[in-house]
């Protein structure tokens, strides 16, 4: 069977043409539902628009709405405006979607107090962060693709449904060899008879590309681009932001208080939130006098729990909840030691403070194997 992406049309009979493979053209020939997800940043605003020309240019009479994931606080106030009024001049229906537990600042507190526990109960041996990361992006997986795949199964049952976003292989080495579709398993459901794809129709365009389609269209861009400078609009405060794009949504008054909020996350966990970068050191001149005390321990507390971490043997370390094998007694003296002065530092209790505690519950990982 032919790798998937291999057959996406190679020619550019069109200055902004539409990405396409075998797949898409017979979900389109049969009128898929077609969803477009948004962010209000340029990409999504540009695939959103030419998508819906391509539609109309080949006949598609199937649903098509647009999609945006809010994530709460995080977002930049003037997202979602953005959104209804990109909807409002396709005409189309914006459906907005919400994490029922919070947004992804909730999602981050939470996910500090489930480690926390973790780390007490010797279900992980080194302190884990709050933060997402380009390696474990669950802001987008959880925020957004679950949720909005949900949505969109219990919506067009019996279908096949192709889910757009506007992602370019230009944006990064990762995407850089991203296919045009692929399979998207979250939205096949059994139960609903649905299935999908994602598909990505301006995967080849270039940066100045899609700034020359909104021009063209008189398409208005985000005020993260014309008034702060930013070079991506996704998150206000993303972890996967430039320095630069940090520092310039500092300077919008509407993100203040979530720089504050994140900020003193960073302080009560020890961990920055980016590697290598301290999101209290983007805008210092936006702390209290007690945030920015609490960041400066917080920096002096990251290194000793790093130099802390750094004693304890690899093959002691849990993969998939299990470690390599028993410490030894001297080995076990050590992580009580560890654990203890951890605890002390980040100012939360644990249990294994003991040798024998220590030597105890890694018997007890092992005996579950």
């Amino acid at each position: 069977m032919a790798q998937l992406g291999l057959f996406e049309i190679a020619t550019r009979p069109h200055p902004y043409d539409v990405a396409i493979t075998p797949e898409i053209e017979r979900a389109l020939a049969d009128h898929a539902p077609v969803a477009i997800g948004v962010s209000g940043g340029k990409d999504s605003t540009a695939v959103a628009i030419r998508t819906f020309e391509y539609l109309d240019d080949c006949g598609h009479r199937g649903p098509r709405l647009l999609v945006h994931c809010d994530l709460g606080e995080v977002e930049w106030a003037e997202s979602l405006p953005m959104c209804e009024r990109l909807a409002a001049s396709l005409g189309a229906e914006l459906l907005v979607l919400r994490r029922g537990a919070g947004g992804l600042l909730a999602r981050w507190r939470q996910r500090w107090e489930s480690n926390k526990r973790r780390y007490a109960k010797l279900e992980c041996v080194r302190v884990i962060m709050p933060w997402s990361s380009a390696a474990a992006r669950f802001c987008t997986s959880e925020l957004k693709t679950a949720i909005a795949c949900r949505a969109l199964a219990q919506r067009f049952v019996w279908r096949p449904i192709l889910s757009v976003t506007g992602i370019r292989r230009a944006e990064s080495a990762a995407r850089s060899k991203a296919p045009v579709c692929t399979p998207q398993q979250r939205l096949a459901r059994k139960r609903a008879g649905t299935s999908g794809w994602d598909w990505h129709p301006i995967l080849h365009w270039s940066h100045a590309e899609v700034f020359a389609f909104l021009r063209e269209r008189n398409q208005p861009l985000h005020l993260a681009y014309t008034e702060y400078g930013c070079s991506r609009v996704s998150c206000a405060f993303c972890v996967l932001s430039s320095g630069a794009d940090l520092a310039a949504a500092s300077r919008c008054e509407s993100n203040q208080n979530v720089y504050r909020q994140l900020v003193a996350l960073e302080t009560e966990s020890s961990f920055s939130f980016q590697s290598g970068r301290w999101l209290g050191d983007v805008a210092p001149h936006l702390l209290s006098a007690d945030l920015a005390r609490r960041i400066a321990r917080a920096k002096d507390v990251a290194r000793r729990r790093e130099a802390l971490e750094s004693q304890i043997p690899d093959d002691l370390l849990l993969s998939k909840g299990l470690p390599g094998r028993l410490p030894t007694r001297s080995e076990a003296e050590l992580l009580a030691s560890i654990r203890r002065e951890i605890s002390a530092l980040l100012g939360f209790d644990v249990g294994y403070k003991s040798p024998e505690e220590v030597l105890a519950g890694y018997g007890h990982l092992l005996s579950t194997t």
